[in-house]
């Protein structure tokens, strides 16, 4: 059965490429959500005004991966203890979020951070919010790495998983 995920944690380009390796993720686009501003373009998300944080929506296949385990991704694929910041981009856009889509979501997620919490030293800043409506980004900024390769930008890890 398909079903949507939506997650953010820093650029969007690597973010992405970490759920496209997944077996079980049919689909993935990167975008905008979480803010304010109609139909936001890029430079308005990076100008910090919009509301927004760079996302990526993931349409996977529950009978070949869970979401457990796409949550599992979320907390290797950045820092969750950094407030508006990941790495080199700073910015709210640029925050660590859960964007659930139903109250099983919502309640795995919160499961799976009262977990992680417990390995990492530092308290962690990740929001779990309801998903509200998703901007799709520009079309250059949709399969960035496939399209420009793994180094055109950082692969970001948890420092403590």
């Amino acid at each position: 059965m398909l079903q949507k995920a939506t997650f953010a944690g820093g650029c969007f380009w690597g973010f992405e490429y970490q759920f496209q390796k997944l077996p079980g993720v049919v689909k993935t686009r990167v975008g905008y959500t979480g803010g304010k501003t109609k139909n936001p373009t890029y430079e308005q998300v990076c100008s910090d005004k919009s509301g927004h944080a760079e996302a990526v929506e993931v349409i996977f296949d529950s009978e070949k991966i869970s979401y457990e385990k796409l949550l599992e991704v979320f907390w290797k694929s950045h820092d969750p203890t950094t407030m508006n910041m990941q790495w080199p981009d700073v910015g709210s856009q640029y925050r660590s979020v859960i964007f659930y889509h139903n109250a099983e979501q919502k309640k795995l997620a919160e499961v799976s951070m009262r977990k992680i919490q417990k390995k990492i030293p530092k308290k962690i800043v990740t929001e779990i919010t309801k998903a509200s409506e998703f901007y799709a980004a520009e079309y250059y900024h949709q399969d960035y790495i496939k399209n420009h390769g793994v180094n055109s930008c950082h692969i970001a890890r948890n420092p403590w998983l």
